[in-house]
């Protein structure tokens, strides 16, 4: 396995997005990724706290009953994350996000019934009034069967009750939601194939891509 190259001196050299957010269905890596990304270029991390939400482990349970406070939680939970990072100033340095507000909608069009997702689409225009649009979304993908492996395999207490069907469910979501999108730079990673959190080949080209990404739409293919 080949060494890492000195990152910091590269990146210096580079034009690198300074908003990044990774998106993508439950198990496939978006944190794990999000973390050596910060690490690497040297960027402020903001991560999803899924595990404060105290509706998530009922949802998983009941999905009907908990659906609309689970959702709810999540919408106020990141508008905050992100309205205080604006505050602070800390878009003007540099940010890698493993999650876009966007994403919230999508859960909340699987999970909710006709009258929540009308009150809950009011709510979220009044929440995400100024969110700022990331410089590159790197969407990770992977099949459902692989993802419901990666879940049971972290042990996570309140992703017990995650069946397949939903997990399908939420990956079709995505596919179809990022078929039609462009509202910024799209990189599309297929992590069947790769591993981000071990192999440092597979994460060495990833940075080297990013690091030289030109705008558009783009797909991660690593050579072997």
């Amino acid at each position: 396995m080949k060494s890492l190259v000195n990152e910091k001196n590269l990146f210096e050299e580079q034009k690198l997005p300074r908003f990044i957010a990774i998106e993508g269905p439950i198990g496939v890596g978006k944190t794990t990724l999000a973390k050596r990304l910060a690490s690497s270029f040297d960027y402020e991390v903001l991560l999803e706290a899924d595990d404060e939400n105290p509706f998530l482990e009922r949802f998983y349970q009941n999905p009907r009953q908990a659906a609309f406070p689970t959702q709810l939680y999540f919408l106020f939970q990141r508008s905050q994350q992100i309205q205080k990072l604006r505050q602070a100033d800390l878009f003007q340095p540099v940010t890698v996000a493993d999650f876009m507000m966007e994403k919230d909608r999508l859960f909340a069009h699987i999970n909710l019934d006709p009258d929540e997702l009308l009150l809950y689409e009011k709510v979220y225009e009044h929440m995400t009034i100024n969110t700022p649009t990331p410089d590159l979304v790197i969407y990770l993908q992977a099949p459902t069967k692989q993802l419901l492996q990666r879940i049971r395999k972290r042990g996570l207490l309140y992703e017990r009750a995650i069946e397949k069907d939903y997990l399908e469910q939420l990956n079709d979501v995505y596919m179809n939601f990022f078929h039609n999108y462009n509202k910024t730079n799209l990189l599309i990673v297929n992590t069947s194939e790769v591993n981000f959190a071990e192999n440092d080949d597979d994460y060495q080209q990833l940075v080297n891509y990013i690091s030289n990404v030109p705008s558009g739409r783009h797909y991660f293919n690593p050579s072997v």
